[in-house]
């Protein structure tokens, strides 16, 4: 039984790390790591995880984000498309 245990545990892990692996790549190919680390390492803009510690718990920041994202306010234009831009979003304020 506990080995059982250990093979779910493992199995949602590498799935979790596929999954951040796939929006890390989307972010890549979207050009935002072009100025922004997934650590709280700042570069041109704020790194993802400063990003998601100053929206926390705020119930408005996926939108918030994706609006500004969308309409180029106060950061350049996104290249992502609207469906991928919310994905990324989400993945970010997951940090």
């Amino acid at each position: 039984m506990k080995l059982i245990a250990i093979a779910v545990v493992a199995s949602i892990s590498l799935t979790a790390a596929g999954a951040a692996s796939a929006q890390e790549a989307l972010a890549k190919s979207s050009g935002c790591l072009n100025c922004h680390a997934v650590d709280a390492t700042k570069k041109v803009g704020p790194g993802f995880k400063e990003i998601a510690a100053k929206y926390k718990g705020k119930a408005d920041a996926e939108a918030t984000i994706t609006a500004k994202l969308a309409a180029g306010t106060g950061h350049p234009a996104v290249k992502a498309s609207p469906d991928d831009l919310k994905s990324l979003v989400k993945w970010v304020l997951s940090q």
